[in-house]
């Protein structure tokens, strides 16, 4: 049996990641699909806008055969950690044959031609990055700029500039570090870009998507009586139904707020809370926080009004929202520096959480229990065989799991669901 490995956010489930997961199949030669899903978060230092079991139930039913859920350190976290947090989950497993990502130029030599480079850094690169660091660059600037010197390639910027290429590049230069049996391949993402926030076709972008949501939830339009109106969530569903498999139409329009959306926002006040807990020296021990960006937070706490003002308003011209976005989740999450470089020393992931399967991949599973490396969790009391590291990184996805259970209680006025309390998908 050969099985293909897929890292995905799902956020939301689309035409797209349809068309990932049938050609991942048919370009691997794979029987069966393994996932590994971001949780509750994303990597863009966001909340997810639906709940990571509404997302494994479609993606499960559109043809994937385990979704296991990536540790929210690294599914919040930069590119590097992302990849290499998913990339070693699948090792860990035993199982995996290959992976398959979708790229926006789709010419794996350039990405791996790039990869290399990374991976095994030479020396002219390093003088290069480090001069472009001493020009005041950030890093992702000043790496794009000694690659395109070093490769003397300019065309290069744009592939550098592009977050899915960015991330199947970090992909590709872990599985280099780690001499990996596991083979790649990379597929074109298909005709809208990862930002585009317009419907294109059949296979919009989850941005596009889930801008087309928040309409049923914020916006207002203009009736034929010249009257503002909110738009009607049977007219959202009536324009995504060719950009999203039945199952997830169903989904969206039977959930719809008593589950979902969640938005940066909703978070607003519990990071407020946690902030006016911190000073200098606590702020600089969590990822992703220099010792400018914490006095930057400090400086400008009185104000704070939302989740998403506060990153436009520390916002800088080396910073991106994506990075203070993280870093902000970092925080509110409890995320610390120290944790990830324990976790990295000890293999990257300490575990693989099963969020569901399909009921004909329990030979699968079986194979994993028997060759993992790592602690297969199917119940969250099962912790014996994992590490104090382990221990620690479940205990981050409990608290963020329930965080945002807590969003969904106060926002939609639902019942609390215990992380403890949710079950395995079974379909």
């Amino acid at each position: 049996m050969k099985i293909v490995g897929l890292i995905t956010e799902y956020n939301p489930f689309h035409n797209g990641h349809l068309y990932h997961i049938e050609k991942a199949k048919e370009i691997t030669g794979a029987d069966s699909v393994i996932v590994v899903m971001s949780g509750n978060y994303v990597q863009r230092g966001a909340p997810a806008i639906m709940p990571k079991h509404l997302r494994a139930e479609v993606a499960l039913e559109a043809g994937a055969d385990i979704i296991f859920e990536l540790p929210v350190c690294y599914a919040c976290a930069s590119a590097e950690y992302f990849a290499a947090g998913a990339i070693s989950l699948f090792e860990q497993l035993g199982c995996v044959d290959s992976i398959c990502f979708g790229s926006e130029c789709g010419d794996y030599g350039v990405l791996e031609r790039i990869a290399r480079v990374t991976a095994d850094e030479p020396e002219e690169y390093r003088i290069l990055l480090q001069e472009a660091l001493k020009k005041g660059m950030s890093f992702p600037r000043a790496r794009q700029t000694a690659l395109t010197g070093y490769l003397k390639d300019d065309s290069l910027d744009l592939i550098l500039e592009q977050p899915n290429n960015i991330l199947g590049i970090e992909y590709l230069k872990i599985l280099c570090q780690k001499q990996s049996p596991i083979h790649s391949y990379t597929i074109k993402r298909m005709v809208s870009g990862y930002h585009d926030t317009q419907l294109a076709g059949t296979y919009s972008s989850a941005s596009a998507i889930r801008k087309l949501l928040s309409y049923a939830s914020h916006s207002v339009s203009m009736d034929r009586d010249g009257m503002f109106d909110e738009p009607s969530m049977s007219e959202v569903l009536t324009r995504l139904e060719d950009q999203v498999p039945p199952s997830c139409i169903r989904m969206l329009e039977d959930t719809h707020r008593s589950r979902y959306p969640i938005y940066a926002n909703d978070f607003s006040l519990l990071l407020k809370y946690q902030l006016l807990k911190e000073s200098l020296e606590s702020l600089a021990e969590y990822m992703d926080i220099s010792e400018d960006l914490a006095n930057r937070i400090l400086k400008h706490m009185n104000d704070f009004i939302t989740f998403e003002q506060f990153c436009d308003l520390l916002k800088t011209r080396d910073m991106t929202y994506a990075r203070l976005s993280r870093s902000l989740m970092h925080i509110l999450l409890g995320i610390r520096k120290k944790d990830l470089l324990s976790y990295r020393e000890e293999g990257y992931c300490q575990y693989a959480r099963i969020l569901g399967f399909r009921k004909d991949a329990k030979r699968i599973l079986s194979y994993i229990k028997a060759h993992s490396n790592v602690p297969l969790i199917t119940k969250l009391t099962q912790i014996d065989g994992l590490s104090t590291s382990g221990i620690t990184m479940l205990r981050q996805d409990v608290l963020a799991s329930n965080l945002y259970e807590s969003v969904i209680t106060n926002k939609f006025k639902m019942p609390f669901t215990n992380e403890y309390q949710h079950q395995i998908l079974k379909i």
